[in-house]
């Protein structure tokens, strides 16, 4: 089934996109979507332990199941500020 990968801050900028369409197998979890990810875009690797996940506007946990469509999220960790 396909999924949509969306990019945010730094993982869009190594990755050169902020949309990645990504095939993943029926009932892939979201840490299982991510691992085919990281597969496609080694450069992303470090980013994703600490990324937060989110589907329909609500945050997920790396458990959570997939469906066919689905906009996965990665929401890379946000500092700085004054």
């Amino acid at each position: 089934m396909q999924i949509t990968v969306k990019l945010f801050a730094l993982m869009r900028e190594k990755a050169g996109t902020d949309t990645i369409p990504l095939e993943v197998p029926a009932q892939s979890a979201v840490h299982q979507a991510t691992a085919l990810l990281v597969q496609q875009y080694p450069v992303l690797a470090p980013y994703i332990a600490n990324t937060r996940f989110s589907l329909h506007m609500d945050f997920v946990e790396s458990d959570t199941i997939l469906a066919a469509g689905d906009e996965l999220v990665l929401i890379p960790p946000v500092s700085g500020g004054a």
